[in-house]
């Protein structure tokens, strides 16, 4: 037998009346157009989101930096190898941003146990800057006010410096220049000679007098004469 599923007016007198009358139609209707929207709105189960442990490479969950154990290696890493001043150290803190309150606890930390010594500094400075590279009181001078050396500090180090040792890297330096010099006249060779001296920190007085000497010795050692620039 064939099995139909039951009319819309099953149970419903009044529609069974009007199916009877021919008003409705007496099968059920086989639209399911509605059914797929009406099950697409049918309301879903939610489902929890696990939480997941934090991430311990994520920088966002590590633990607040250590800035003292960072501003002192920035300190160790500078002095590694050479001296510097106070100031130096004190700037590359700066640089680097380092709280100014912590930055004055850890040089005065390391200026207690000697790490810093601005004194040592100078004088150090000097001994190495003065015969290699010939400079004078007044460049060595200017040298160390920019290191940040205290100017009572730079002044009993460049007290130490002797007078005869200053003129004697003069010389040094007019001799060696002099070499390649030997094509122009005396006027031009002193001009360029005392030049040189100027920007090493020598004064006018010092600078000529040494100069002076050094062009007496070459003619001494050259009773000819140099090569004047007329004479090419």
């Amino acid at each position: 037998m064939d099995e139909r599923p039951a009319p819309d007016w099953l149970g419903d007198v009044s529609l069974g009346v009007e199916a009877w009358a021919g008003k409705v139609d007496p099968t059920p209707s086989d639209d399911l157009s509605g059914v797929g929207s009406s099950l697409s709105r049918s309301p879903q189960r939610s489902r929890r989101r696990q939480s997941r442990p934090a991430d311990p490479a994520d920088p966002k969950n590590d633990p607040e930096p250590d800035h003292e154990a960072i501003a002192r290696k920035i300190l160790l890493d500078a002095l590694t190898g050479q001296a510097r001043s106070r100031k130096e150290l004190a700037d590359k803190l700066e640089k680097k941003e380092v709280p100014a309150a912590l930055a004055t606890r850890l040089l005065d930390r390391f200026e207690e146990v000697g790490l810093i010594d601005d004194e040592a500094f100078a004088k150090a400075w000097i001994a190495s800057r003065q015969p290699g590279k010939g400079l004078a009181r007044r460049a060595l001078a200017q040298e160390l006010r920019r290191k940040g050396i205290d100017e009572d500090v730079a002044r009993e180090a460049l007290d130490e410096i002797d007078p005869d040792d200053e003129r004697e890297a003069g010389r040094r330096m007019v001799r060696r220049k002099l070499r390649s010099l030997e094509r122009f006249d005396d006027q031009t060779k002193t001009r360029r000679l005392v030049g040189m001296l100027a920007r090493k920190g020598y004064g006018a007085g010092v600078a000529y007098g040494i100069v002076r000497e050094e062009l007496a010795l070459a003619d001494e050692d050259d009773p000819g004469g140099l090569v004047s620039e007329s004479d090419l």
